[in-house]
């Protein structure tokens, strides 16, 4: 059995610059990734099978149109291989919630099927296939500290901030992507500025915060909440929502927030976790 982390996704900034003529947006974005996730399990088998458990299991349709299958099958097309295999997913992270919960799942089951068939990791074809699977799929692949370019997938290695304790929180709002960037007021602010991450972070923005809080107006809430905590150098939506967070200065003043938070809001989905 070869098992995977579907690490969850952070987006420290995202500016949308342009509405590009292939129906995408050209985007700049610092993508970080926190220690927990999904998890993948994979193993040889006499027939492919796809199995969902965890706590957010019930919130996906299982077989039909999951990009844990497209990732599968576009790995065999690819690479011409045959055989079968046992997929299990095990979901701990909600869904549509802007933290990639979905393309660090078809990430993972590709460096599942790289590791199975001892396919090296820079191979152009693997690349191609998380290219194809979606915009996140590239830098889920790599889960580092990058900057993104393009739609996304165009990325920048960069000094990360490994051990930095974050805070995740939802509101229990699961939001559609094409809606919250149909959302954009279609104004370029500029790009992310020069310096270290955590500089880059604090001086740039999220342009998908307005459209989201405007078809989720909790988000707000939790972003306010989230800003009055003692410690919190970073407070931001990630992605396209709904899921915010917080970076901390330590791991006792995000434990504490955490406790702030799920007295507040016990019904809120919520994450204590650490930069990779």
């Amino acid at each position: 059995m070869i098992e995977e982390t579907a690490w969850a996704k952070l987006n420290l900034a995202l500016h949308v610059r342009a509405r590009r003529d292939d129906g995408y947006h050209a985007l700049e974005t610092l993508f970080v990734f926190a220690r927990h996730g999904d998890q993948i399990a994979l193993t040889p088998a006499e027939a492919d099978s796809f199995t969902i458990v965890g706590p957010f299991a019930d919130s996906l349709t299982g077989e039909d149109d999951n990009l844990v299958t497209r990732a599968r099958d576009l790995f065999r097309e690819r690479f011409g291989l045959r055989g079968a295999v046992a997929i299990t997913l095990d979901k701990q992270l909600p869904v549509a919630s802007g933290i990639g919960g979905g393309s660090a799942d078809a990430a993972a089951t590709l460096r599942g099927l790289a590791a199975m068939h001892m396919v090296d990791m820079g191979d152009p074809r693997l690349i191609d296939c998380a290219e194809r699977l979606g915009s996140d799929v590239p830098a889920c692949l790599r889960s580092m500290t990058a900057l993104g370019q393009g739609r996304g997938e165009t990325l920048s290695a960069l000094a990360g901030m490994p051990g930095t304790p974050v805070l995740l929180v939802n509101p229990g709002v699961a939001l559609s992507t094409g809606q919250v960037f149909d959302g954009w007021d279609g104004i370029d602010r500029g790009p992310i500025g020069k310096g270290d991450l955590i500089s880059r972070a604090v001086q740039a923005r999220n342009d998908l915060e307005k459209p989201a809080i405007a078809l989720a107006p909790v988000i707000a809430d939790v972003l306010s909440l989230l800003e009055r905590q003692p410690g919190a150098r970073l407070v931001r939506m990630s992605g396209s929502g709904a899921t915010c967070f917080a970076l901390f200065d330590s791991a006792q003043a995000c434990a504490d927030a955490a406790s702030v938070v799920s007295a507040a809001h016990p019904d809120w989905w919520l994450l204590e976790s650490e930069l990779l």
